[in-house]
């Protein structure tokens, strides 16, 4: 199993998008890529992620981009649906080179790679959103999404 984390907006959305996905063995909400070690306070640089465990000989970095694509506006610089600032950023983050590879090679593929803000970076920290966080839309389905109820429930 490898390790990729997806940052497209409210986690929430995101996290249940993900976990219906052919060969996604685990998810987790949390932040990526901040400036402290904890989520007291302020966000402190984060983004919104979902730490997604996955067979890769069952998926592939770039079909996980492209279903992570179904789900967000790559345009949109610190911004999904109505979810606005720096903490709802897209992006993509790994500890493997490889999989940052595979990403950007997603992305240069596209007609509209010019135009598209969605970060593909190292990991250089993760902290675990509170229980609270976990798998929010399974226990509350009514809470504001910015995924459609279709998009969310495509791949079940």
């Amino acid at each position: 199993m490898e390790i990729v984390y997806f940052a497209g907006g409210c986690l929430w959305g995101v996290q249940a998008f993900i976990k219906t996905l052919p060969g996604v063995k685990f998810t987790e909400a949390g932040r990526a890529n901040g400036t402290s070690y904890t989520l007291e306070g302020e966000y402190d640089g984060y983004a919104e992620c979902v730490k997604t465990g996955f067979d890769p000989t069952v998926v592939t970095i770039k079909e996980l981009m492209g279903y992570f694509f179904e789900i967000i506006d790559p345009y949109s610089l610190n911004k999904q649906g109505q979810d606005i600032g720096e903490k709802y950023r897209t992006g993509v983050y790994s500890e493997k080179q490889e999989h940052l590879n595979e990403a950007t090679a997603f992305l240069s593929e596209r007609s509209d790679y010019d135009r598209i803000v969605v970060e593909v970076l190292p990991l250089t920290n993760y902290v675990r959103s509170a229980e609270e966080h976990q798998d929010r839309l399974a226990r509350f389905p009514k809470d504001y999404c910015h995924i459609s109820a279709a998009i969310l429930n495509k791949y079940k």
